[in-house]
């Protein structure tokens, strides 16, 4: 299991998480009617009948009204499309009930609790696997269709969730999912502000560590390349060492880049001043100097930023002038996209 399944796997070990990711992203109304103050953790640790064992589930069980129905949520995390998921998810809860009957939670003859599989999926790629396993099975004469398997999972795409439907929301599953979506430090440090004010009380210690240690090892080295991430306790140090790049990749672009432009210019134009013996020869020079350097600044923190610049990209950085160029270097800290920085 790679570091990101495993954040995610210590995230949803907490009731909280599993709360707000039923009432804020499961919309019927029988959410409702669950007592979330039974949520208890069951064991996602079990060998199937061939010796396979299944380790890396997240199963938690609750009340459901004002019966003692348990609620078996399975939960599944993906960054990539799986087409034989609806078959996955089906043999997973089969497992879950036959462990559930072989340890006996289950009685002989007793109804099977119902179980509600879930898919959370980070992937950039639309989610085009079928939800349930009927719909991967060829068709069939009429009198075989009622023997035809049927179970669906819910699907939750974290990245088709609009980001002011998010920041809207008082829940740290949302929070999580700008997290996964965010672009700049600055948008990270607007979510990290409102986990620090959620996560106040003295019982949410493990979740505010685990949301510490998901930002240290997975998500930052993701999101802020080149930069160096050391060892953070606590949320407050995730802010501070955020608050630190930003003003670190300020002062690259306005001193580096910047002043350097200027110093060489000046060179530049000193010797082609000398050369033609006109002012007008240090002034392009100065000019030409500080175009190219910023502009060449500007493309390697696009490239940090944003990754692979497109084709055409450079030629127009290249190409701008120096106020643009100084424009577009102010926009690069707060924009989500290559794009905003050119509008």
């Amino acid at each position: 299991m790679g570091d990101h399944d495993s954040s995610y796997k210590q995230l949803f070990s907490h009731a909280d998480m599993v709360r707000d990711l039923l009432l804020g992203f499961v919309e019927d109304e029988w959410v409702e009617q669950l007592d979330f103050a039974s949520l208890e953790k069951v064991s996602g640790s079990y060998i199937t009948d061939d010796l396979r064992n299944r380790e890396d589930d997240v199963i938690w069980r609750v009340r459901w009204g004002h019966e003692w129905l348990y609620l078996y949520l399975l939960i599944e995390f993906q960054s990539t499309v799986d087409w034989m998921m609806a078959v996955r998810m089906n043999a997973y809860v089969m497992l879950l009930y036959q462990d559930l009957v072989k340890s006996g939670q289950v009685k002989r003859g007793a109804l099977l609790p119902p179980v509600l599989p879930m898919v959370l999926y980070n992937g950039k790629k639309n989610w085009t696997a079928a939800i349930d396993v009927s719909d991967m099975v060829a068709s069939v004469p009429a009198g075989l269709e009622r023997f035809r398997p049927h179970m669906r999972y819910l699907l939750i795409d974290e990245v088709r969730y609009e980001d002011a439907t998010l920041a809207e929301m008082k829940n740290l599953v949302a929070a999580l999912f700008r997290l996964e979506k965010s672009q700049s430090p600055t948008d990270i440090r607007a979510v990290l502000k409102s986990l620090i004010e959620w996560l106040k009380a003295p019982e949410q210690l493990s979740l505010r560590r685990a949301f510490t240690v998901m930002l240290g090892r997975v998500l930052l080295p993701r999101k802020v390349p080149g930069q160096t991430i050391p060892e953070l306790n606590n949320l407050q140090e995730v802010d501070a060492m955020l608050a630190e790049t930003v003003l670190e990749w300020t002062k690259e672009w306005q001193a580096q880049g910047m002043q350097k432009g200027l110093q060489e210019g000046r060179q530049e134009g000193r010797q082609e001043g000398r050369q033609e013996g006109r002012q007008e020869g240090l002034q392009e020079g100065l000019q030409k100097g500080r175009q190219e350097e910023a502009a060449s600044m500007l493309l390697r923190l696009l490239s940090r930023r944003f990754g692979p610049l497109p084709e055409g990209i450079s030629a127009k950085v290249m190409t701008a002038k120096v106020e643009e160029i100084e424009n577009w270097g102010d926009n690069i800290f707060d924009a989500k996209t290559l794009g905003d920085v050119f509008e």
